[in-house]
């Protein structure tokens, strides 16, 4: 098991809070879990917050630290023998207030790999929910290997927002598509990776809006922010390449949703009329089109991953777990097993354990 240590415990805030407060009929589908899981193994831990995770088709392992305080010293990193490297080198991790948000990691909420040798980068450029900074919203891609720059998307206006946040994305490398949740104002990004082109749909949507009347509860408490719950919309992502199907879920959501990626490229209207709610499994941070071809989903409320069967509507907890609190993001690689981070949201500023990285073998 890696340890990684740093000196300080991250202080996060999430966006801005809202909506009511009523507590819904919770809709999970396990108790909070009890016991730890043989299967679930500890891959890694550490003292800061991380969000991201991504895992290459040769087994190498990234993560990223999302700026939800003054304090990350890394953004990035590569996991290698035993210890962080920051990636692609330590220059790209050491932005300050003023610097260029050009060749700068800003505020990183995801790194993926795309299945091609590939990874990618999304950084925000909305440093603690301040706001994006002008030319700071970019997705690059790097060579797992060498930390070269092969590929980079920056976005503006109208693709994103003041106070977007554009959170987790998927890749349809034969298409050639991107596929962003925008988790600061509600919306889906579709990228054309060819052109570098950004389209921004169901920009305020219901599907990709927070439900106003859900309170996240977690070990029988409410996740409050300043008194109320928040509010965090477009969130978790999931793509069937091989179907076209497109599945997301905000995190302040119970509902699930579908939608063609051919009726994402014909347009808003299109893509609106063709959404479908496909399960109703409770709030949920990321998503993973699995190596079973179901949709797998982190359940918050029950410290568990969740597997949706969209052959027959089905859904099974694959394994609930104390460690998995707030489960967050979720990467498969290429021995079958899947990674989860665990960023502990609800228990900031004091987390009692620390930030873990958990490897599951179906």
């Amino acid at each position: 098991m890696l340890r990684i240590t740093t000196a300080a415990s991250l202080i996060a805030s999430l966006a801005s809070c809202g909506g009511a407060t009523a507590d819904p009929t919770p809709t999970s589908t396990a108790p909070t879990a009890q016991a730890e899981d043989p299967r679930l193994e500890v891959v890694a831990e550490s003292d800061r917050q991380w969000t991201g995770v991504a895992v290459t088709r040769t087994g190498r392992v990234f993560v990223s630290y999302p700026r939800w305080s003054d304090d990350v010293p890394v953004s990035v990193a590569r996991l290698e023998d035993g210890a962080p490297r920051p990636f692609p080198n330590e220059a790209w991790n050491a932005w300050r207030e003023g610097d260029s948000v050009a060749d700068h990691w800003v505020a990183v909420q995801s790194v993926v790999a795309d299945g091609a040798g590939r990874v990618w980068v999304l950084d925000t450029g909305n440093p603690r929910f301040g706001g994006v900074l002008e030319g700071a919203a970019k997705l690059v891609a790097f060579d797992p290997e060498t930390g070269a720059e092969l590929s980079r998307v920056s976005f503006a206006p109208p693709a994103i927002g003041p106070s977007s946040y554009l959170n987790d994305v998927r890749f349809d490398v034969e298409r050639q598509r991107a596929y962003l949740t925008d988790s600061g104002d509600g919306a889906i990004v579709v990228v054309d990776l060819e052109s570098g082109e950004a389209r921004r749909l169901l920009d305020d949507h219901d599907s990709t809006q927070a439900e106003a009347d859900l309170t996240v509860r977690i070990d029988g408490q409410p996740w409050l922010q300043g008194g109320q719950p928040p509010r965090i919309h477009a969130d978790g992502v999931a793509l069937d390449a091989q179907n076209g199907l497109l599945y997301y879920q905000c995190l302040t959501g119970r509902r699930l949703f579908r939608v063609p990626v051919t009726a994402l490229e014909e347009g808003d209207a299109e893509a609106a009329a063709a959404i479908e709610v496909v399960a109703t499994e409770g709030p949920a941070d990321g998503l993973l089109h699995g190596p079973d071809g179901r949709v797998w989903i982190t359940s918050l409320e029950t410290s568990s991953l969740v597997a949706y069967d969209p052959a027959d509507g089905a859904a099974e907890t694959l394994v609930s777990d104390p460690r998995l609190a707030w489960p967050d993001s979720l990467a498969a690689a290429p021995d079958g097993s899947v990674y989860v981070t665990t960023s502990q949201i609800h228990r900031t500023p004091n987390p009692p354990a620390p930030y873990r990285l958990l490897r599951f073998v179906p």
